[in-house]
């Protein structure tokens, strides 16, 4: 097995991508609009992929945060709102605004999981700070560290009751970026004791079962490279100081914040510390490279995977979909009006 994550480049596996797939053996799989058509087809590509590899418990994820960051659309799956929204709760009744947001996210795992969906890239838990970049914005949970991570616990343990892995990101926190990760590198400047802010929610939520990177560089600990390939941030910050325990795998390698070959920055993301390297645009050439320049996937690393998958199988029976969205919508009544 090759520490990787890849996309699809439609909604079927391709002859050449079925043929890579099963020699390369990537650790798992990412979902796109790009991949998406209807409920038949998706379960039926989900369903194609871990008959491919022969794994029940086959890593398959998607970004289906709600809001702006939806890869499955109304009609076909219910829209669901953003983190402000909850944010926005906590300030005047915290209890319903953490019962909403695991209502909230247990229907999300309930169509995730119908669809065959394993794994989504949800909760953030970054610290929203005044005058960063609107890349996180209305996504997060919040600007105080216990609000984030009461919120982003909620979220986990509904996506975990149904049946779906949560993964914490992006860490250790992306909230006082000044520009958009996708489009260029930022660099936070901000001192250690400020940063304490940032990872409290992360510490908070150290067991989660797994964690995402920030293509983010802190001068305070590394001036010199982004977190995610560095060793310094990922061991003596996330893994030590954080204290986090779960898979790791870095955001998106095509980002433009990281320059470069992607096929090496696929190995300078595994070499620094993560577990898995994040590919997601399905281009043949770079995933072939990526496949060659890559280890086998460390005995660390394969066990960290195998512990966050088997919490799939732990799903929990509950209120049908349309009860769950009643629910939250009744909770989130006061801030919708």
């Amino acid at each position: 097995m090759k520490p990787v994550i890849f996309g699809l480049s439609s909604e079927t596996i391709t002859p050449d991508e079925r043929a890579f797939f099963a020699e390369a053996q990537p650790a798992g799989y990412i979902l796109f609009r790009r991949n998406i058509a209807d409920k038949a087809q998706l379960r039926a590509l989900t369903d194609d992929l871990r008959a491919l590899h022969g794994r029940d418990d086959l890593l398959v994820m998607i970004d289906q945060e709600g809001g702006r960051v939806a890869r499955m659309q109304a009609p076909v799956w219910p829209a669901f709102p953003p983190g402000a929204l909850f944010d926005r709760l906590y300030d005047i009744a915290p209890s319903s605004a953490i019962a909403a947001a695991r209502a909230n996210a247990r229907a999300i795992a309930t169509t995730l999981a119908e669809a065959g969906i394993t794994v989504d890239a949800l909760p953030l838990l970054d610290v929203r700070q005044e005058g960063a970049s609107d890349i996180m914005g209305d996504r997060t949970l919040g600007a105080e560290p216990m609000r984030v991570a009461a919120l982003g616990r909620a979220v986990l343990q509904g996506l975990a009751d149904g049946g779906v892995v949560g993964i914490v990101k992006h860490m250790p926190g992306h909230g006082r970026a000044m520009v958009d990760s996708h489009q260029e590198l930022p660099v936070v400047t901000a001192d250690e004791t400020a940063l304490e802010t940032d990872l409290a929610p992360f510490r908070t939520l150290k067991d989660a079962p797994m964690g995402m990177t920030a293509h983010v560089v802190y001068t305070a600990w590394d001036a010199d490279r982004p977190a995610s390939l560095s060793p310094t941030v990922i061991e003596d910050i996330i893994r030590q100081r954080i204290g986090f325990t779960g898979l790791l795998m870095s955001d998106d390698l095509d980002m433009k914040a990281l320059k470069g070959d992607i096929p090496a920055l696929a190995a300078g993301v595994v070499a620094a510390g993560c577990d898995l390297a994040l590919n997601c645009w399905a281009r043949m050439d770079d995933m072939i490279g990526i496949a060659e320049r890559l280890p086998d996937i460390s005995a660390a690393s394969r066990d960290r995977l195998d512990r966050a998958m088997a919490s799939v199988a732990r799903a929990v029976e509950g209120p049908p979909l349309e009860e769950l969205l009643a629910t939250r919508d009744a909770l989130l009544a006061p801030v919708l009006a």
